[in-house]
């Protein structure tokens, strides 16, 4: 049958036809050994945020022991975990989400991860190991910090060195922290899928434990920050309430056990602690569109209608990033980095990117699409935002400057951070005192110890970079920071052309 194309039609055409050419005809600033030489990097970081005592085949050798006597005012042992970005506390609720995101990266990406596999473990497993003593070092209760940051804060000093207050605080019974508590289950969930098959009796008590902390956080309730309120604020206070991480724990849960039990519980609780809420940051403090997403993949690959609502959530944060979609909420840089705050803007880049990869691969498993309003939006439409992203980030920007600390020929050499910017212990075996870091603080002097893989805060909403030690917001990392980009850096080095 033939029709008539009118030249409005015609117009259309052509232009869809210069934008799929050009899409085509696009070259990468990376090719795929590139993503994995970041990777590595991505991963190797967390080597350089361990406390406790280090293992022979540590391999950011400028570090040493730290933190052997965590827990030890209380009579338990918090020896272990991270510390959390440039200082030397151990702060439970960001170190669990990025033991999840770590975990997720691993689960959907790990495929892609090659010889990285077993480092993406280790990484995990130093967290998780640390977070099962927290959780079981005493009945009714979870460790959720050790460090009081007010003091910590008040000096520069090497891990190695610490002499401030190494107080361990811990919710209760009496005292809840739901957030902090469904987040650790969470993390611990998470994990037992990817210990699943390489380590089954480890798995199973992630898995168990797991259980028990999301029912003490479900059971009692209250936010952390209230009780801990002078400790935790204005550091990790949980600002998005509590509710969004029981339902993204009992959603681990449900993933990690196939219980009837957590569906039941998302289903009854789903509405009011967030579901319909469409919240467009994705964080270490509100966890509502990475639920949705996870969620989503029940709807999509096994039609479990209580789940739908979460399917048509999840496109209406995906459209967040698409210009002319109804639901387009995001802000971009002229560069093309996507812009939501001044402090530690990247953290918020890195979790958005492995959404959009990870709602990608579950709408290509059903051959689906996201609906922006009339639009229906392709996987590899949110592949190629996503890209761009991680492009940005490793250099592909106005500065050509890679935000990864070691990847590329120009990078950041001032970071803040205090064991990178001060000698290493074994290089300068002799104590240096609280308020003697400072001058190397301030020092104009590149980095002493390279912290190789760490993406820091990021440029500003001009795409400006203060190489600056003390501009924290923009030059401090963070193990959260990190832990998606790790799932988005191997979903791309899979590829057999950077296309």
């Amino acid at each position: 049958m033939a029709f008539f194309v009118g030249p409005y039609s015609l117009m259309k055409l052509l232009i869809l036809s210069l934008i799929l050419c050009a899409t085509t005809l696009s070259s990468s600033a990376f090719t795929s050994q590139d993503y994995s030489n970041a990777l590595e990097k991505s991963i190797l970081f967390y080597e350089g945020q361990r406390s406790g005592k280090l293992p022979p085949d540590q391999r950011l050798k400028w570090r040493g022991d730290s933190g052997l006597s965590d827990g030890s005012s209380n009579n338990v042992d918090l020896v272990g975990g991270y510390y959390d970005a440039g200082d030397n506390v151990k702060f439970g609720l960001p170190m669990a989400f990025t033991t999840t995101m770590l975990s997720w990266s691993v689960i959907e990406f790990g495929g892609s991860m090659r010889n990285q596999i077993q480092n993406a473990r280790a990484a995990i497993r130093w967290s998780t190991d640390y977070l099962l003593k927290a959780a079981t070092a005493s009945p009714g209760t979870l460790y959720v910090q050790v460090g009081d940051p007010n003091k910590d804060h008040q000096c520069w000093e090497r891990p190695e060195d610490m002499d401030t207050p190494r107080n361990a605080y811990k919710v209760s019974t009496q005292s809840p922290g739901s957030d902090v508590a469904a987040e650790t289950a969470a993390a611990l969930a998470a994990a037992s899928i990817v210990f699943k098959e390489s380590d089954p009796s480890y798995s199973a008590k992630l898995l168990k434990t797991a259980m028990q902390v999301f029912d003490f956080a479900d059971k009692y309730r209250g936010a952390y920050s209230g009780p801990l309120n002078s400790v935790v604020c204005p550091f990790y206070c949980s600002y998005s309430g509590y509710q969004d991480e029981l339902l993204w724990g009992a959603s681990w849960l449900h993933k990690a056990s196939q219980k009837d039990s957590y569906l039941a519980y998302i289903e009854s609780n789903g509405r009011d602690m967030g579901r319909d809420d469409d919240a467009y940051s994705f964080s270490w403090d509100d966890k509502r569109p990475g639920t949705k997403i996870l969620l989503s993949k029940g709807f999509l690959e096994n039609d479990i209608q209580e789940l739908q609502p979460y399917k048509q959530h999840s496109d209406n944060y995906i459209c967040s990033f698409i210009q002319g979609s109804p639901n387009f909420q995001s802000q971009y840089t002229p560069g093309g980095l996507l812009y939501k705050t001044s402090s530690s803007n990247l953290q918020y880049v890195t979790s958005s990117t492995f959404l959009l990869l990870t709602y990608a691969n579950y709408l290509t498993s059903k051959g689906g699409f996201a609906s922006c309003g009339s639009t229906p939006v392709t996987a590899d439409k949110l592949i190629s935002i996503a890209k761009k992203q991680v492009d940005y980030i490793l250099g592909d920007n106005p500065a050509k400057m890679s935000y990864m600390v070691g990847f590329g020929n120009k990078y950041p050499l001032h970071v803040h951070h205090r064991g990178s910017s001060l000698p290493s212990v074994h290089e300068h075996p002799a104590h240096i005192a609280c308020s003697d870091g400072f001058h190397y603080l301030n020092s104009g002097s590149p980095d002493p110890n390279v912290l190789i893989g760490a993406v820091l805060g990021g440029p500003d909403d001009k795409d400006r970079f203060a190489d600056d030690r003390n501009n924290y917001q923009q030059s401090e990392p963070a193990t959260y920071i990190n832990a998606p980009f790790v799932g988005a850096l191997a979903f791309f080095s899979a590829k057999s052309t950077a296309s």
